[in-house]
């Protein structure tokens, strides 16, 4: 199991944002979702994950609010679009025992295009039916600043749901951590 910089884990949470890969820039700054066109900090104060923003470079600060950060694949580049399709069914495995090993109680992927090709089947958004390394799958919305397919409020509705989906866990980690 390879854990990357931009791994922010600890076991047994409620849940684990997986991204597709790092940014060049989130390379260059040692945080994730640095970039100032990314929706990911902002969608997670508007759907209620943090009462306030998190600063990229606070994202360790995550982890007190029970949600931890991955990526499918540990190569940094501008754009996903530059992995090929052997890169991302590639990095299953190691994915795989990544979150086998810290058990999260759900994994959310932030987009389809990483769990398409690491499962080999089309998903539709939301739930899953099938566990991934022992957790339950989401599929959220990319809040990349590339994506324009989802507006801010849809992206915001969908994580809303998500959240609400893991209220009563998120609820668990913040009475034990508090």
């Amino acid at each position: 199991m390879e854990l990357s910089a931009f791994d922010i884990l600890a076991p047994g949470l409620p849940v684990v944002f997986c991204g597709i890969n790092p940014s060049t820039q989130a390379a260059a700054s040692g945080h994730n979702f640095g970039s100032a066109s990314n929706r990911f900090w902002p969608v997670l104060h508007l759907a209620g994950f943090t009462p306030m923003r998190i600063a990229a470079q606070n994202d360790r600060r995550l982890l007190e609010f029970g949600c931890g950060i991955t990526a499918a694949v540990l190569r940094a580049t501008r754009s996903a679009g530059e992995l090929d399709g052997r890169e991302l069914r590639g990095s299953g495995d190691g994915l795989r025992a990544k979150i086998g090993h810290f058990r999260p109680e759900t994994i959310a992927f932030l987009g389809k295009a990483a769990y398409e090709a690491i499962v080999g089947t089309r998903v539709n958004w939301g739930p899953q039916p099938a566990r991934f390394g022992g957790a339950a799958v989401w599929i959220l919305p990319n809040p990349s600043g590339l994506n324009r397919s989802f507006g801010l409020a849809d992206l915001v509705g969908a994580y809303t749901a998500f959240r609400e989906a893991r209220s009563s866990s998120l609820a668990r980690w913040m009475a034990r951590t508090a």
